[in-house]
């Protein structure tokens, strides 16, 4: 069992940059891999980011790739996006979660999900 708890989110100007946590606990933490999804006000959720169990690979959604970095440090089962260049269509509550990298659709692989944190893009 995972519990997942997302904190960082927040109103921020177009342009400007934010780092989301996600701190996980549980011992197995190290053996998932972790991913962050957002969710937008009437739309489905949807894939941002996801980083293999030992942090070497990762994959980008094409609407964040190059803005976003996602990493994570085992050592305080803690997971980090961080996003640069923010737009107002990055509204959303982002949610991270726990669970295999299963390449045809990342959401299915996902076991371990928080309760999201809203991130405010203003124009």
């Amino acid at each position: 069992q995972v519990q997942l708890v997302e904190s960082g989110g927040g109103l921020v100007q177009a342009g400007g940059s934010l780092r989301l946590s996600c701190a996980g606990s549980g011992r197995s933490f190290s053996n998932y891999a972790m991913g962050w999804f957002r969710q937008a006000p009437g739309k489905e959720r949807e894939f941002v980011a996801i980083i293999s169990w030992r942090g070497d690979s990762t994959s980008y959604a094409n609407s964040v790739k190059g803005r976003s970095t996602i990493s994570r440090d085992n050592a305080k089962n803690t997971v980090y996006l961080q996003t640069n260049s923010l737009k107002p269509e990055d509204t959303a509550v982002y949610f991270c979660a726990a669970g295999t990298m299963n390449y045809r659709k990342f959401l299915d692989g996902m076991v371990y999900w928080g309760k999201g944190t809203l991130v405010t893009v203003s124009s």
